[in-house]
């Protein structure tokens, strides 16, 4: 039941909910107020006294707004509306006060601090605070802590907000940040000096008000107003995050989240925010041919016509679609191979989604319904590494009471459930109530009978989410880049298999291979003919993520040296094979493509998936296995990076350190 109050802001009267705190009904008035400590997705601190506001007939002293519900007002003495003033001569005076408090000790670094320009601090100093300081004595300092390679820290400019506090502890799910000391001893500090176990922990750049927590990798490289940033989508997992690219010229400097409550709210993971240094190493700019087993330099015709004559005479042909390619290239790569009586496959991790069935490969559950989930059922997965972000929505869920289970191998979910069992046995034995989310991973689906796997999940309750690994598999899906029979089906006896960025896949001796991708990986080291191809931030794309939402990726720069885009290489090497694809632009091949495929033209909208269950299957003995071994090294982006290098290497020995005896 809604409680509606009437509140006049302002002078402005509007109705807002009871519960509503002062700062947010300002903000739904369209009224700006100051703040450093408040942020909506974090609990309330209200400890820097910023967002002072005048609460007329209240007490004699400015109202901290962040902190005060509308509820809490007092009517006027003739039952008028309660008036609040965000911009009277009290207020004034005593945000002027606090921003003089603030500044007290805050070194003057702007000219080389990375936060210059986007800095909270210099913007509200700028607008609320006063050109003069009564204070004379000198600065206090403090030592920087050591939080890891990703977050630089620079503590004598920190205000104690306290927000990488409470993001750590209520999001991320790791306690080992906060506050120690009292008045100008207190210090923001890590437990024993530990740095930081999290691959969410870079969000703390972005809710830091100043220059006391920035980027390691990105300081000192760019200021903001060089850069051209580009809203676009994240592959990284298939959660399809939503970001912005940064670039300096053709170089990505940095990435950062862009605001999707039906998403990722603004949160991404570490691998997302850091991978761009993974964008220009190990990179294909020039196609290659394989002679007397090595690999030369050729010239894109010189490539294409190699390519063509393989297929041409070719008895079998098959095409594998990689885990982080467009569905556009996709949907080419499937009218090029079965215009030659080939087969395309984009399950190259032999998971068994059913193809042409949406709810078995996709569900019927939006990530937003994780929000209000009374329980939960996580089937061979760990979505802490496999969707760090979705991982924050579960733990959200539970922080509001709802149960989860898993059954699967034992983690570290940054939260408390209930271990069901490791084994097919115990998904058997499992009974839910009715409303219960089911999780699906990729590695529940993987092994022989992940089909009885798919069925049994199914049929545990009507709500059901496939959490994929890939950012290109469910496009692919959708456009049926796949083959009756899996994988084993569309590449035996093949003998020229046309890879297209699948870097997860072994192909054995014997058949012709040409691998089309961006980076120098496992693909393109067994390749005969080697045609380099763009990456995600450097075409336009769609991709639908796990949930079934189509999004547009769009370019942020070019392809290094002679790399093409995706779609268009496929293009081109149809008019070579004399077999030509019915498009000459991207907007020609995205009007077959939605006419194939309509619902892939509703952009950012999930489509309702008709509720399929597949025929219950006897399960087998073996015991859950998780389908990601390694966070930071899961596909060639990121194994093209140092610093996920590092990362990584930082993990395993963080595993295996002896324990003190107690």
């Amino acid at each position: 039941m809604s409680d509606l109050r009437k509140i006049i802001i302002d002078d402005q009267q509007i109705e807002v909910e009871g519960a509503m705190t002062l700062i947010q009904a300002c903000e739904h008035a369209g009224v700006e107020v100051p703040r450093f400590c408040y942020h909506e997705r974090l609990s309330i601190a209200g400890n820097c006294r910023m967002c002072l506001v005048e609460v007329v007939g209240g007490p004699p002293k400015p109202a901290a707004s962040c902190a005060m519900q509308v509820k809490d007002l007092r009517p006027g003495p003739d039952g008028q509306p309660p008036v609040v003033k965000t911009n009277s001569p009290m207020v004034k005076k005593a945000r002027e006060g606090v921003m003089e408090f603030l500044l007290i000790n805050h070194p003057l670094d702007c000219p080389i601090c990375d936060q210059g320009g986007e800095c909270d601090l210099q913007d509200q100093a700028m607008a609320y605070g006063v050109d003069f300081s009564r204070y004379r004595e000198p600065k206090r300092a403090s030592e920087d802590l050591d939080l890891g390679p990703l977050v630089e820290t620079h503590m004598t400019r920190c205000i104690s907000c306290t927000r990488c506090v409470r993001f750590t502890s209520e999001v991320a799910g790791i306690m080992q940040m906060g506050q120690t000391g009292r008045g100008e001893d207190s210090e923001i500090t890590s437990y024993l000096g530990q740095t930081l176990d999290s691959n969410l922990q870079g969000n703390i750049i972005d809710l830091c008000p100043v220059g006391a927590l920035v980027s390691k990798p990105y300081a000192f490289t760019a200021r903001p107003w060089e850069l051209t940033k580009t809203e676009t989508i994240d592959v990284m997992d298939a959660l399809g995050s939503s970001i912005r690219v940064d670039c300096k010229g053709r170089e990505v400097m940095r990435i950062l989240p862009r605001n999707h409550d039906g998403v990722n709210e603004e949160w991404i993971s570490d691998k997302t925010r850091f991978v761009w240094d993974g964008l220009r190493r190990q990179r294909l700019d020039r196609p290659y041919i394989r002679e007397n087993g090595k690999l030369r330099v050729a010239s894109w015709p010189e490539a294409l016509a190699s390519v063509a004559q393989a297929i041409k005479g070719a008895k079998k042909v098959a095409g594998l679609v990689g885990d982080l390619v467009p569905v556009e290239a996709a949907f080419a790569l499937k009218g090029l191979i079965e215009g030659q009586g080939g087969h395309v496959e984009c399950r190259t991790d032999k998971a068994h989604l059913p193809a042409g069935n949406r709810s078995g490969y996709v569900g019927n559950v939006t990530i937003e319904d994780l929000d209000t989930a009374k329980n939960v059922v996580l089937i061979g997965t760990d979505p802490r590494v496999e969707a760090p972000v979705l991982n924050a929505r579960l733990r959200k869920a539970w922080i509001k009471g709802a149960n989860v289970t898993l059954v699967g191998p034992k983690v570290d979910l940054t939260y408390e459930y209930t271990h069901a069992g490791t084994d097919r046995a115990a998904l058997d034995a499992l009974k839910v109530p009715e409303d219960t989310i089911v999780i699906v991973g990729m590695g529940a689906l993987r092994e022989a009978d992940g089909a009885a796997v798919l069925a049994a999940a199914m049929a545990l309750s009507g709500r059901m989410l496939v959490l994929h690994t890939a950012a290109g598999r469910v496009g692919a899906m959708d456009v049926g880049a796949v083959t009756n029979g899996g994988l084993e089906a569309a590449i035996d006896g093949a003998d020229v298999i046309y890879n297209l960025g699948a870097d997860e896949v072994e192909i054995a001796a014997g058949p012709f291979v040409i691998y089309q991708g961006s980076h120098g990986d496992r693909g393109a080291h067994r390749a005969d003919v080697i045609l380099p191809g763009a990456a995600y931030t450097e075409e336009q794309g769609l991709f639908v993520n796990t949930e079934g939402r189509p999004q547009l990726a769009l370019r942020a720069g070019f392809a290094p040296g002679e790399a093409k885009e995706n779609w268009a290489i496929l293009r081109a090497l149809s008019g070579e094979l004399g077999a030509v694809l019915p498009y000459d632009s991207i907007a020609q091949l995205r009007q077959a493509l939605v006419k194939a495929v309509p619902h892939l033209k509703k952009i950012d909208q999930v489509a309702q998936n008709d509720w399929q269950p597949l025929t219950k299957a006897a399960l087998g003995k073996a015991d859950f296995r998780l389908a990601i071994a390694d966070f930071y090294l899961s596909n060639p982006i990121a194994r093209a990076s140092e610093l996920m290098a590092e990362l990584s290497a930082n993990a395993k020995a963080r595993g295996t350190q002896p324990m003190a005896a107690e």
